[in-house]
């Protein structure tokens, strides 16, 4: 993500609660993340999202119902959903009703059979509402954004629980399905690709199809009058932009270079990742920021600009499809993608790498705290993440040489592709794949609190 400078109230409802002989014990509310303890649930790995959505712009109500297909991790008595609002009409596990308790974000869910671990189990939830916006604790809007005409979910960090209901922590990767109803006129744009397109009388339907394992927060719905463009790049990759209509003209000269950041990108990263690719361009109001987006990034028309497409872009293989494993691990994402800037201006415009460190390093917000230890929620966005991640991989560019480094580019996304990693699984993959030992790196650089090396 590049972003711009800047009471418990229970509802229970019970649908055929039966005790059913439960053994096992509840899953976790909450998967205790360094910065994000709440996010996430325990007990449950989830393997498919199946999301059938309709949304009337005018009432702004959206209608869901989402299946999930799941694997049990332990013995389950119940375990917990994220959702934020909503109205929750019925739950059931298995085909069988179970039983829901609603608290704040938490939908736990009490199927009427135990779950037995290693088992397979399949949650289906219909819900509908007015769809929230959250506003992060730095300030940012995120979750459901009401658009001229439209709306647009962007769920980094939590914002995906404001649209379907899920495991939303990035260490629970799935595949998706996504049907979306709009009225008759209106586009709904997601990840991965589109599958179907049908039009009965008043409303269209999209289905969108990610087969590719995605994180719940790189997971978006752009909904309203968007013109579309379909391309190649020189493999055959399928290239798919979007614009809002009033941007259209003023991003189209960018956004007509996807195909050759992505070509430069996979030879600096190794393959592309995903199946296909592209970015959709949205209006200055509906978001502060850009974000990457599973394989079309969103971009607000004031932020695309050549840099921030090659950032997003660089988070295909840095974020997206290697995941962090943790919130706290984010400099493995924002770090990667911010040094990505500085390969193509080193390679395309004729600017040194360490010319851009050179800036960096001048740079007196990139010194708050260490990158790989932001030290509360509100800082997981800050410029440490970004600059001095992007240092830490210039330092062991300088320390391990040209032909290892670039090497390390490449194996560290192949190693981990469609994955999670952290922070300590970087550092023993670039000591074990260069050969060499880099703890004064990692302890200046990456950890250090004394601010700029001297």
């Amino acid at each position: 993500m590049r972003r711009l400078p800047r009471s418990l109230v229970p509802l229970l409802f019970l649908v055929g609660c039966t005790d059913g002989g439960v053994s096992g014990s509840p899953g976790a509310a909450g998967v205790r993340d360094p910065l994000f303890p709440r996010l996430g649930n325990g007990g449950y790995d989830v393997r498919h999202y199946q999301l059938t959505l309709e949304y009337d712009p005018a009432a702004d109500r959206l209608t869901g119902t989402a299946e999930i297909l799941a694997d049990a991790t332990q013995d389950l008595s119940a375990f917990n959903l994220d959702l934020h609002g909503m109205d929750v009409a019925d739950v059931t596990v298995d085909g069988a009703p179970a039983a829901a308790n609603r608290a704040g974000d938490e939908l736990t869910v009490r199927p009427r059979d135990e779950l037995r671990r290693a088992a397979p189990f399949r949650t289906v939830v219909r819900y509908a509402g007015t769809p929230r916006t959250i506003t992060d604790r730095d300030g940012a809007k995120e979750g459901w954004l009401r658009t001229a005409g439209g709306a647009l979910a962007l769920g980094q960090p939590a914002g995906s629980m404001a649209w379907f209901p899920g495991n939303h922590h990035p260490g629970d990767k799935a595949t998706y399905d996504i049907a979306v109803t709009v009225p008759r006129g209106l586009k709904a744009l997601s990840n991965g690709e589109l599958a179907r397109e049908t039009t009965t009388g008043g409303a269209t339907t999209y289905v969108w199809r990610s087969a590719a394992p995605m994180a719940s927060y790189l997971a978006t719905l752009a909904i309203g009058p968007y013109e579309t463009t379909n391309g190649r790049t020189r493999d055959g990759l399928p290239v798919l932009t979007g614009a809002d209509p009033t941007v259209a003209a003023r991003t189209a000269k960018v956004a007509g270079r996807v195909a050759e950041v992505t070509e430069w990108a996979a030879g600096r990263f190794g393959p592309y990742p995903f199946s296909s690719v592209g970015a959709i361009a949205v209006r200055d109001g509906a978001a502060g920021y850009a974000l990457e987006t599973q394989n079309r990034p969103v971009i607000p028309a004031g932020l695309f600009d050549l840099p921030i497409l090659v950032h997003e872009l660089a988070h295909q293989w840095y974020g997206n499809s290697v995941t962090p494993a943790t919130w706290r691990d984010m400099w493995l994402s924002e770090g990667f993608a911010t040094y990505a800037e500085w390969l193509w201006a080193e390679d395309r415009e004729g600017t040194p790498a360490d010319e851009s460190f050179d800036e960096a390093f001048a740079t007196d917000a990139n010194w708050s705290f260490p990158p790989a230890s932001p030290p509360s929620a509100e800082h997981v966005s800050d410029a440490p993440v970004y600059g001095r991640g992007a240092m830490v991989l210039h330092q062991v560019r300088r320390a391990v040489g040209e032909e290892e480094f670039f090497a390390l580019l490449k194996g560290w996304p192949a190693e981990h592709r469609h994955g999670n990693a952290s922070t300590e699984d970087f550092t023993a993959y670039a000591e074990e794949a260069s050969g060499q030992d880099l703890g004064r790196v990692w302890k200046v650089w990456l950890y250090g609190t004394g601010g700029r090396p001297k």
